[in-house]
């Protein structure tokens, strides 16, 4: 099939009128504002009032629009499964993601979306990941070797995001990239940043005017090394394996495609994958019985110090899934996903017009007393395999789920549990008697403070 007579509809919408939506109970705060202001200073807290005030529906207003919030499992089921076909990604994501991370897989919707997500498939098969692994072992294993020569404190989380990112660079563009790296890695962080910045439209000495210039210089770069990519073949990097990647009927990916899908799975592995891997460790510091047991099951791996991690290795790490799950959920990446309804639709008895701007919510699924017993205790014996057997599909969500399901999840699983190989077996990390991390939840979770451990060789 050809990818010309595929491309997304365009879907024009109207948002719904105030008073199509009065039915449904809530609050939009004050004027022009909204509650804006409230969900930025304390997004748990403001959900889990409003919920009790108004119910698991409830009305709001959320950067400039009414808005409708959908909470626990049956929501999450709802718009994430979305059989129905009835929610759109690219319309919900679009005005926070559509600036500098244009089309990007999680900007695109049903026929178009399944196209581009099984070709980009092709870069998360069992021998690129393989490839992968390789890297991230030796990245890992050198970074750990560097935190252990220099007890002591340390922030963990800019730690961790230089780690991530200096990881995405060598396993997506390949280890020889060159003396453009550190240019490229500085246009990228100026994306991630401004991607989350409050002011939206990239004026002069703004965040935003920095990620779009950014933006510009990665699209540069891309476009140049595509056809040098291409002409060279092989390669197993992520970016040599898109420049290879072909449609259903055959066609390569389109320079713009390839641009796109990078720029949005570079952002989505490293900004990510540095919340979740900075509130495992955290937890693990925080409960030395559970690092000593996932120590000790490192330990039963029988690796020597300096021997490469493997896929039976990891497959072997099950407590340390267990309990990289449990800091997923106590603060999973996305806390919140936008979606907008393209066609009137029914959910707890509600009538709710097509054009909706409608939001779930992980964060508060993943601390909901009646599906997590002592919610806000670290407790990895939640993901045994009999305990997930009898909960709700969609009461655990960090990646999302349906059609929309994480490509990249694999890739995380298997760089945390490498990263949790090398860190156990090497360093044992502490917090100082007192000292309790400040999180702020919203847009992605991140430790206002950098996180302050102790570290020293075990």
């Amino acid at each position: 099939m050809s990818m010309q007579s595929i491309a997304s509809p365009v879907y024009s919408f109207t948002p719904p009128r105030r008073n199509s939506l009065t039915h449904i109970p809530g609050d939009e705060g004050w004027p022009l504002i909204g509650k804006t202001l409230e969900v930025l200073a304390d997004p748990k807290g403001q959900v889990e009032r409003q919920s009790k005030k108004y119910g698991l529906v409830y009305r709001s207003h959320l950067f400039g629009e009414t808005s409708l919030v959908l909470l626990g499992p049956e929501a999450n089921e709802l718009v994430l499964f979305d059989q129905a076909k009835q929610f759109s990604s690219t319309l919900g994501w679009g005005r926070i993601l559509g600036l500098l991370f244009p089309r990007g897989l999680m900007l695109l919707d049903f026929e178009e979306h399944r196209l581009h997500r099984r070709a980009l498939s092709v870069a998360f098969k069992s021998g690129p990941m393989k490839s992968y692994l390789a890297d991230l072992d030796t990245g890992i294993a050198a970074r750990v070797a560097q935190w252990k020569a220099q007890p002591g404190p340390m922030l963990l989380y800019p730690a961790m995001k230089q780690l991530t990112l200096d990881l995405a660079a060598t396993s997506f563009l390949g280890a020889g990239i060159g003396p453009e790296v550190d240019e490229i890695t500085r246009a990228f962080v100026d994306m991630v940043a401004a991607s989350v910045a409050v002011i939206r439209k990239p004026l002069p000495g703004t965040q935003m005017a920095r990620g779009v210039k950014g933006r510009k210089r990665i699209v540069a770069y891309f476009s140049e090394q595509i056809p040098i990519r291409r002409a060279k073949g092989g390669g197993d990097d992520l970016f040599s394996q898109l420049c290879q990647a072909t449609h259903e009927d055959g066609a390569l990916l389109s320079t713009q495609d390839i641009v796109d899908h990078m720029s949005f799975l570079m952002m989505a592995a490293h900004d990510t994958l540095t919340s979740s891997l900075t509130s495992f460790v955290g937890e693990l510091a925080a409960h030395p019985e559970w690092q000593q047991k996932l120590r000790d099951e490192v330990a039963s791996l029988g690796a020597a110090a300096d021997a490469p991690t493997t896929f039976d290795n990891l497959e072997a790490m099950k407590v340390t899934e267990m309990a990289f799950k449990e800091a997923l959920r106590l603060k999973p990446p996305v806390p919140s996903m936008p979606r907008r309804a393209i066609r009137d639709f029914t959910f707890k008895g509600y009538a709710i017009p097509a054009g909706t701007m409608v939001g779930i919510n992980p964060l508060f699924t993943h601390h909901m007393p009646e599906i997590w017993p002592e919610p806000e205790k670290f407790d990895p014996t939640r993901f045994t395999d009999e305990a997930q057997r009898n909960r709700h599909r969609f009461a655990w969500v960090p990646y999302g789920g349906g059609a929309h399901m994480c490509l990249g999840l694999h890739f995380a699983y298997m760089q945390a549990k490498c990263f949790a190989r090398h860190f156990l077996q090497n360093l044992e990390v502490s917090l100082e008697p007192g000292y309790k991390p400040d999180w702020q939840m919203w847009p992605i979770p991140k430790p206002r403070d950098g996180l302050r451990v102790l570290v020293k060789p075990v």
